[in-house]
């Protein structure tokens, strides 16, 4: 069932993005949503869950865009695993939480992916500081979005499974 659910999310990351970029081009600039898709299965506290949704999503992200391929699968694997492991020793539940988290993901990613870069490629192209915080910001507030929709809408499917089960009641 998680499985399923991921796919779907990277459906629906994939679709999104694709569509981002075709409608504005600096869409991807802006906006990661491999990264937050990464961040939303860690902040279930399962390493493995993470790290593995950060490979493939990563992969993902570099195969639909053209950067070095393994750049993002290699980040998004370590910031699925250490997102994780971070969850599992603090509780992250308020939305200044979890905007902080995601926010700190985007800013990490960004320095693993310029430290990959420097040591791949001769010349360093590093991103405008504009854009990296603009990225971050976005990572954050999708995060707190995502994360609290999700939230609600598995709170209210628990109720209104609850309530069917209790009219079904044959005295």
């Amino acid at each position: 069932m998680r499985a399923a659910r991921f796919l779907a999310g990277l459906l629906l990351v994939l679709l999104f993005h694709s569509l981002g970029v075709a409608v504005m081009p600096e869409f991807g600039r802006a906006v990661d949503l491999f990264l937050v898709l990464t961040v939303l299965v860690a902040l279930r506290g399962r390493t493995l869950d993470g790290m593995l949704a950060g490979l493939v999503a990563g992969l993902s992200h570099d195969v639909l865009t053209s950067s070095l391929f393994g750049l993002h699968g290699f980040a998004d694997t370590l910031l699925g695993y250490g997102t994780a492991r971070l969850v599992q020793r603090v509780v992250v539940e308020r939305a200044s939480g979890l905007l902080l988290v995601g926010f700190a993901a985007s800013v990490v990613q960004q320095a693993l992916l310029a430290c990959l870069v420097l040591l791949l490629q001769p010349q360093l192209a590093l991103p405008d500081p504009l854009w990296i915080g603009l990225r971050a910001l976005i990572t954050g507030v999708l995060t707190v979005v995502l994360w609290s929709t999700g939230r609600a809408w598995r709170s209210g499917s628990r109720s209104r499974q609850q309530s069917r089960g209790r009219r079904l009641r044959l005295d």
